[in-house]
């Protein structure tokens, strides 16, 4: 699955999460919107209510790009 994927999975099921990076809370269709193709094209695994993470070239991984914040 690449974040393209995953980001059109959350807004299909209208999951009721906001995604969190190091700076700020984000809607999942802004993501989708704003991220360039080469970062949306990039492979993560997603653990839905927990977190996004990259994927490596070896398929092991990686840094977590997003956490999963209930909406209030």
């Amino acid at each position: 699955m690449n974040l393209k994927e995953a980001l059109e999975k959350l807004i299909e099921d209208k999951a009721p999460f906001l995604l969190k990076d190091q700076k700020r809370e984000w809607e999942a269709v802004d993501l989708l919107s704003q991220l360039s193709n080469g970062v949306l094209a990039r492979p993560v695994h997603m653990l839905c209510g927990v977190y996004i993470a990259a994927v490596s070239e070896k398929g092991l991984m990686g840094e977590v790009l997003f956490r999963f914040k209930p909406r209030a």
